[in-house]
Protein backbone atom coordinates (compact mmCIF):
# COMPACT_ATOMS: atom_id res chain seq x y z
CA UNK A 1 0.00 0.00 0.00
CA UNK A 2 0.95 3.95 -0.99
CA UNK A 3 0.13 5.44 2.59
CA UNK A 4 1.23 9.02 1.19
CA UNK A 5 -1.06 8.42 -1.39
CA UNK A 6 -3.85 6.64 0.85
CA UNK A 7 -3.87 9.36 2.91
CA UNK A 8 -2.72 12.58 0.72
CA UNK A 9 -6.65 13.69 1.11
CA UNK A 10 -6.39 13.07 5.39
CA UNK A 11 -2.68 13.00 6.13
CA UNK A 12 -3.87 12.40 9.88
CA UNK A 13 -2.89 8.56 11.62
CA UNK A 14 -5.34 8.43 15.21
CA UNK A 15 -3.36 6.95 17.84
CA UNK A 16 -4.89 4.41 20.16
CA UNK A 17 -3.23 3.86 23.44
CA UNK A 18 -5.22 1.77 25.92
CA UNK A 19 -7.82 1.31 24.21
CA UNK A 20 -10.38 -1.15 25.95
CA UNK A 21 -11.12 -4.43 24.60
CA UNK A 22 -14.59 -4.65 22.96
CA UNK A 23 -14.23 -1.11 21.69
CA UNK A 24 -13.31 -1.81 18.37
CA UNK A 25 -16.53 -1.73 16.71
CA UNK A 26 -17.12 1.57 17.99
CA UNK A 27 -13.79 3.21 17.52
CA UNK A 28 -14.03 1.83 13.52
CA UNK A 29 -17.51 3.32 12.99
CA UNK A 30 -16.56 7.13 15.13
CA UNK A 31 -13.51 6.67 12.55
CA UNK A 32 -15.25 6.15 10.11
CA UNK A 33 -17.94 8.70 10.41
CA UNK A 34 -15.79 11.66 10.99
CA UNK A 35 -13.40 10.57 8.05
CA UNK A 36 -10.62 9.42 9.84
CA UNK A 37 -8.83 6.46 7.57
CA UNK A 38 -5.62 5.57 9.23
CA UNK A 39 -5.61 4.14 12.94
CA UNK A 40 -2.67 3.00 14.59
CA UNK A 41 -2.70 0.90 17.84
CA UNK A 42 0.01 0.99 20.45
CA UNK A 43 2.04 -2.31 21.18
CA UNK A 44 2.44 -0.96 24.97
CA UNK A 45 -1.97 -1.00 25.15
CA UNK A 46 -2.96 -4.88 26.90
CA UNK A 47 -4.26 -7.09 24.53
CA UNK A 48 -2.35 -5.15 21.29
CA UNK A 49 -2.52 -8.15 19.25
CA UNK A 50 -6.04 -9.29 19.57
CA UNK A 51 -7.17 -5.45 19.29
CA UNK A 52 -5.19 -4.61 16.03
CA UNK A 53 -6.98 -7.91 14.44
CA UNK A 54 -10.71 -6.67 15.60
CA UNK A 55 -9.94 -3.26 14.72
CA UNK A 56 -8.77 -4.13 11.77
CA UNK A 57 -11.48 -6.33 10.90
CA UNK A 58 -14.06 -3.58 12.11
CA UNK A 59 -12.51 -0.90 9.76
CA UNK A 60 -12.04 -2.55 6.83
CA UNK A 61 -15.83 -2.08 5.59
CA UNK A 62 -15.08 1.39 6.05
CA UNK A 63 -11.74 1.50 3.97
CA UNK A 64 -9.69 2.62 7.35
CA UNK A 65 -6.20 1.22 7.53
CA UNK A 66 -4.78 -0.07 10.89
CA UNK A 67 -1.42 -0.15 11.85
CA UNK A 68 0.79 -0.46 14.85
CA UNK A 69 2.57 2.17 17.08
CA UNK A 70 5.54 2.16 19.74
CA UNK A 71 6.96 -1.01 17.75
CA UNK A 72 10.51 -0.75 19.39
CA UNK A 73 11.76 -4.18 19.58
CA UNK A 74 11.77 -7.04 17.25
CA UNK A 75 9.40 -8.91 19.18
CA UNK A 76 6.96 -6.22 19.00
CA UNK A 77 7.11 -6.29 15.20
CA UNK A 78 6.65 -9.80 15.20
CA UNK A 79 3.75 -9.65 17.06
CA UNK A 80 2.46 -6.51 14.88
CA UNK A 81 2.64 -8.08 11.94
CA UNK A 82 1.09 -11.30 12.90
CA UNK A 83 -1.96 -9.51 14.08
CA UNK A 84 -2.11 -7.99 10.92
CA UNK A 85 -1.02 -4.51 11.03
CA UNK A 86 -1.02 -2.49 7.68
CA UNK A 87 1.63 -0.24 8.78
CA UNK A 88 4.17 0.40 11.57
CA UNK A 89 5.01 3.38 13.44
CA UNK A 90 8.09 3.96 16.12
CA UNK A 91 9.10 6.22 18.25
CA UNK A 92 12.63 5.67 17.57
CA UNK A 93 14.85 5.17 14.64
CA UNK A 94 16.02 1.64 14.90
CA UNK A 95 17.79 0.39 12.07
CA UNK A 96 16.62 -3.23 12.47
CA UNK A 97 13.18 -2.37 12.46
CA UNK A 98 13.60 -0.20 9.64
CA UNK A 99 14.58 -2.87 7.75
CA UNK A 100 12.31 -5.61 8.73
CA UNK A 101 9.53 -3.85 7.85
CA UNK A 102 10.88 -2.72 4.20
CA UNK A 103 11.66 -6.54 3.64
CA UNK A 104 8.18 -6.98 4.78
CA UNK A 105 6.82 -4.59 2.88
CA UNK A 106 4.56 -3.01 5.20
CA UNK A 107 4.80 0.82 5.13
CA UNK A 108 7.00 2.35 8.23
CA UNK A 109 7.66 5.83 9.81
CA UNK A 110 9.94 5.66 12.27
CA UNK A 111 10.51 8.26 15.12
CA UNK A 112 13.46 10.83 15.13
CA UNK A 113 14.44 14.09 16.21
CA UNK A 114 17.54 15.53 15.10
CA UNK A 115 18.26 15.85 11.45
CA UNK A 116 21.01 13.10 11.87
CA UNK A 117 18.41 10.79 12.45
CA UNK A 118 15.62 12.46 9.92
CA UNK A 119 18.34 11.59 7.42
CA UNK A 120 19.35 8.21 8.74
CA UNK A 121 15.91 6.25 9.26
CA UNK A 122 15.16 7.66 5.34
CA UNK A 123 17.73 6.35 4.13
CA UNK A 124 17.41 2.95 5.76
CA UNK A 125 14.21 3.09 3.56
CA UNK A 126 11.50 4.75 5.67
CA UNK A 127 7.96 5.24 4.13
CA UNK A 128 7.73 9.13 6.37
CA UNK A 129 9.90 9.90 8.87
CA UNK A 130 7.79 10.89 12.51
CA UNK A 131 8.78 14.08 14.74
CA UNK A 132 9.11 13.39 17.82
CA UNK A 133 8.02 14.85 20.30
CA UNK A 134 8.17 17.68 18.11
CA UNK A 135 5.73 19.80 20.81
CA UNK A 136 8.88 19.87 23.04
CA UNK A 137 11.32 21.25 20.80
CA UNK A 138 9.72 23.90 18.99
CA UNK A 139 6.45 22.58 17.24
CA UNK A 140 5.67 23.83 13.40
CA UNK A 141 8.94 25.95 13.52
CA UNK A 142 11.05 22.81 14.22
CA UNK A 143 9.01 21.47 11.35
CA UNK A 144 9.73 24.73 8.98
CA UNK A 145 13.08 24.48 9.71
CA UNK A 146 13.58 20.92 9.11
CA UNK A 147 11.82 21.27 5.54
CA UNK A 148 14.36 23.79 4.79
CA UNK A 149 16.86 20.52 4.01
CA UNK A 150 15.13 17.74 4.18
CA UNK A 151 12.72 18.78 1.46
CA UNK A 152 12.75 14.97 -0.44
CA UNK A 153 11.39 13.67 3.13
CA UNK A 154 8.16 13.36 4.13
CA UNK A 155 7.55 14.13 7.76
CA UNK A 156 4.94 14.00 10.30
CA UNK A 157 4.78 15.77 13.22
CA UNK A 158 3.75 13.83 16.61
CA UNK A 159 2.94 15.10 19.76
CA UNK A 160 0.69 18.19 20.83
CA UNK A 161 -0.80 17.92 18.04
CA UNK A 162 -4.44 19.22 17.78
CA UNK A 163 -7.22 21.32 16.46
CA UNK A 164 -5.67 24.81 17.43
CA UNK A 165 -1.98 24.35 14.83
CA UNK A 166 -2.79 21.06 12.71
CA UNK A 167 -3.36 23.97 9.59
CA UNK A 168 0.15 25.25 11.51
CA UNK A 169 2.11 22.56 10.93
CA UNK A 170 0.89 21.41 7.46
CA UNK A 171 1.79 25.12 6.41
CA UNK A 172 5.03 24.40 7.70
CA UNK A 173 5.96 21.66 5.83
CA UNK A 174 4.53 18.32 7.96
CA UNK A 175 3.18 15.92 5.29
CA UNK A 176 1.37 13.83 8.00
CA UNK A 177 -0.07 14.92 11.59
CA UNK A 178 -0.47 12.51 14.42
CA UNK A 179 -3.08 12.53 17.43
CA UNK A 180 -3.46 10.34 20.56
CA UNK A 181 -4.92 10.89 24.02
CA UNK A 182 -5.63 14.85 23.12
CA UNK A 183 -9.14 12.57 21.01
CA UNK A 184 -8.67 9.13 21.84
CA UNK A 185 -8.83 9.48 25.42
CA UNK A 186 -8.50 6.57 27.72
CA UNK A 187 -11.14 7.73 29.93
CA UNK A 188 -13.73 8.59 27.28
CA UNK A 189 -13.02 5.48 25.51
CA UNK A 190 -13.21 3.46 28.54
CA UNK A 191 -16.69 5.07 29.40
CA UNK A 192 -17.64 4.59 26.29
CA UNK A 193 -18.31 8.17 25.29
CA UNK A 194 -17.97 8.17 21.38
CA UNK A 195 -19.94 10.56 20.99
CA UNK A 196 -17.66 13.09 22.43
CA UNK A 197 -14.46 11.15 21.06
CA UNK A 198 -16.49 12.10 17.65
CA UNK A 199 -17.03 15.82 18.41
CA UNK A 200 -13.59 16.69 19.12
CA UNK A 201 -12.19 14.45 15.86
CA UNK A 202 -14.71 16.36 13.65
CA UNK A 203 -12.61 18.95 14.97
CA UNK A 204 -9.13 18.47 14.38
CA UNK A 205 -10.24 17.07 10.62
CA UNK A 206 -12.05 20.20 9.98
CA UNK A 207 -9.21 21.81 11.01
CA UNK A 208 -6.64 20.00 9.08
CA UNK A 209 -8.75 19.92 5.80
CA UNK A 210 -7.83 24.08 6.22
CA UNK A 211 -4.29 23.12 6.08
CA UNK A 212 -4.02 21.12 3.12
Amino acid sequence: MNLLEFLKDTPVIGILRDIPRGAEELCATTAAACGLKAIEVTMNTADAEQIIAALKAAAKPHGITVGAGTVRHGHDLEKALAAGAEFIVTPNTRNEIIRLSCTAGIPIIPGALTPTEVQKAFDLGATAVKIFPVNCVGGPEYIKALRGPFRDIPLMACGGVNAENASTYLKAGANLLSFGASIFNVKLMTDGKWDDIAINLKKLLAAIKTGI
